[in-house]
């Protein structure tokens, strides 16, 4: 793995928009099926928005109804690593960027086979690369 993006939080204010600072940096949640991403079917590869990480790849995305897009793999264990989140008075699994510790979304264990997860992403933690034979 690639050395950790590590960056100041006022560098991360003027590399980011507003929102994904809000959401990457200080673990926001965007209004569900606001994200750009939601419905996205093209073939590509996800990546993080902060650093360019590749998280993701369409093979593993469905549709969940949740209003975020959401996966059923991750594209490798040391792509995105996950902590306990106690916040909202409930514990929940967040999804972070292994590069640059990124705030993603969450994981669920309620998600199709072969895995049974559904990692609930964050568009706006995102940037799809459409592939180039599509």
């Amino acid at each position: 793995m690639a050395d950790k993006t590590t960056l100041s939080e006022e560098d991360w204010q003027e590399r980011l928009t507003p929102e994904q600072f809000e959401i990457c940096r200080k673990k926001g949640t965007e209004r569900p099926f606001s994200g750009d991403y939601v419905e996205t079917k093209n073939k590509g590869t996800y990546h993080c928005s902060c650093c360019g990480n590749e998280l993701f790849k369409s093979e593993e995305k469905f549709d969940s109804g949740s209003g975020w897009p959401s996966f059923w793999d991750s594209i490798g264990e040391d792509k995105v690593r996950t902590q306990e989140d106690h916040s909202l008075f409930r514990q929940r699994t967040e999804v972070l960027c292994s590069q640059c510790d990124a705030h993603l979304g969450h994981v669920f264990e309620d998600g199709p086979l072969p895995t049974g997860l559904r990692y609930c992403i964050n568009s706006v933690s995102l940037v799809f690369e459409e592939d180039k034979e599509s």
